[in-house]
């Protein structure tokens, strides 16, 4: 192997090209956040059980949602591809290895971003992985625009934990979202009052 399996660029024996293992590794780093804003695109309908609506706001009468959207673009979805990959790229590298349980997008991600340089050099597959979360990325991007909203950072988690102590942990959230988990406590915001104790009791930082 000689050459790019995207781009037929000459590698000197490598499966992806430098610039390739780039944007793949770009890639793998922004599609957890890219799947967490097409969660808050599509929510439950508060009028009824089971319907989905897009909150995007759109011009003209609403047009009903394509349920095959539904189907291939979310992030359980991007979740069982990404964990797919995972488990095939450790049976190639450490075969000896019991496959990996599910961990999740960003998890699985992160591992294969932290894997990538071997993957480049030493994968066959390669250039299917690359293929593949590439077009996991423009479904992704087909429902939430381009470029995609980033997190905002709102401060440090304001709950008091079970040890009684105070969490402390970053709280983000994308553009529009009004209900965030704190990934470290699990502490939810979502009301007014939720809102204003986490600005109000912000620490203060010196100037």
């Amino acid at each position: 192997m000689n050459t790019c399996e995207l781009c037929g660029e000459a590698t000197a024996g490598r499966y992806l090209c430098e610039r390739h293992t780039v944007r793949l590794a770009k890639q793998l780093a922004d599609l957890p956040t890219l799947y967490a804003e097409v969660g808050e695109c599509l929510v439950p309908r508060r009028s009824g059980w089971g319907d989905i609506v897009a909150t995007k706001a759109a011009a003209g009468p609403r047009s009903p949602l394509d349920e095959d959207v539904l189907d291939t673009v979310n992030s359980t979805r991007a979740a069982e591809v990404a964990h797919l990959w995972r488990v095939d790229v450790q049976r190639e590298r450490w075969p000896r290895h019991a496959a990996p349980p599910p961990g999740g997008l960003a998890a699985d991600c992160r591992w294969l971003g932290m894997e990538l340089e071997w993957i480049a050099v030493h994968y066959p597959a390669a250039g299917d992985l690359a293929t593949e979360v590439r077009e996991l990325e423009l479904q992704a991007r087909s429902i939430v625009g381009d470029p995609a909203p980033r997190p905002q950072r709102l401060g440090t988690c304001v709950a008091v934990t079970a040890e009684g102590v105070v969490c402390g942990a970053v709280i983000s959230r994308l553009p529009g979202q009004t209900r965030v988990r704190c990934r470290w406590c699990d502490y939810v915001y979502e009301s007014g009052l939720d809102w204003m104790r986490l600005q109000h009791f912000q620490p203060e930082t010196s100037a």
